[in-house]
């Protein structure tokens, strides 16, 4: 198991460029992934920098429909004629967040243009339930919430009426993989909570251990007594190695990195990791 962090909200890499955004190419059971694409194509240019060839990916997997994850998606296309694109049925929605009680100008969801959606549709593979890869590989689908666990921050669909109405998130999904020393889950925002992304994975592998969670555990903007809680209920997990990515929040990084030592790692967009 191998995999770069291609972009991440930080980074420390010579030559590597941070933005809002996640991606992560990922080599294990003898395949080529990639999980999400960042806000824009500088992903692809951490690629080259990384020795990352993205023409030879054999599948994209989009955590969820968020412009800061399916940003990179039409650069990609443009790179790799082979991978199929894994993202949820419900990912394609006009969605919105709001900001001092505001709805935002420009959408938080896919921001792909008439073009790039005609040049990527027809290699998209809609996803709803566990998509299987491999017998060892699986895209969850919709991750069943856990109540006393609700993410921190709400988002809503624009509807034809030019209404609202809450988006559900249940076009967020996870990437498990399992390798002899555990499970190895990566997650965009977990924006039904990195607790139910936790639980999900290991129900999809009746039960087993996870060794390492890469994961934006969408903490940024939880209070003092939800992060704790999270925090304190991803500690229990004993894992391998937690690394906290994107969305998690500074306070929640640090809360784990006091807790778990070398065992969370801040990953940084440039940085790579093999086991």
């Amino acid at each position: 198991m191998r995999f770069k962090i291609l972009m991440e909200n930080k980074t420390d890499g010579p030559g590597c460029i941070a933005e809002h955004g996640l991606s992560i190419y990922i080599e294990a059971q003898g395949r080529k992934l990639l999980f999400d694409t960042g806000a824009s194509p500088l992903f692809a240019q951490n690629a080259r920098a990384m020795g990352v060839d993205l023409s030879q990916v054999e599948a994209l997997v989009i955590s969820h429909g968020h412009y800061d994850h399916t940003g990179g998606v039409p650069q990609f296309c443009e790179l790799n004629q082979i991978a199929p694109i894994y993202i949820h049925q419900g990912a394609f929605y006009e969605t919105y967040g709001k900001e001092d009680g505001k709805w935002e100008s420009q959408t938080c969801g896919i921001r792909w243009n008439d073009h790039q959606r005609s040049m990527i549709d027809p290699r998209i593979v809609r996803t709803n339930g566990p998509e299987w890869i491999s017998e060892n590989i699986v895209i969850s689908g919709t991750i069943p919430e856990i109540p006393g666990f609700e993410p921190a921050e709400s988002f809503y669909r624009k509807c034809q009426d030019g209404s609202y109405e809450p988006d559900p998130m249940d076009h967020e999904q996870i990437l498990v993989i399992r390798e002899p020393e555990g499970l190895y889950v990566f997650s965009g925002c977990s924006h039904r909570g990195v607790v139910a992304a936790v639980r999900r994975a290991r129900e999809l592998f009746d039960g087993e251990r996870i060794a390492v969670l890469a994961a934006g555990m969408h903490l940024y903007s939880a209070g003092k007594d939800m992060r704790k809680k999270v925090v304190d209920q991803i500690i229990q997990e004993e894992m391998d190695l937690i690394m906290p990515v994107h969305c998690t929040g500074i306070d929640a990084i640090c809360d784990l990195k006091t807790a778990l030592g070398d065992k969370c790692v801040a990953a940084t967009a440039g940085s790579s990791y093999g086991y």
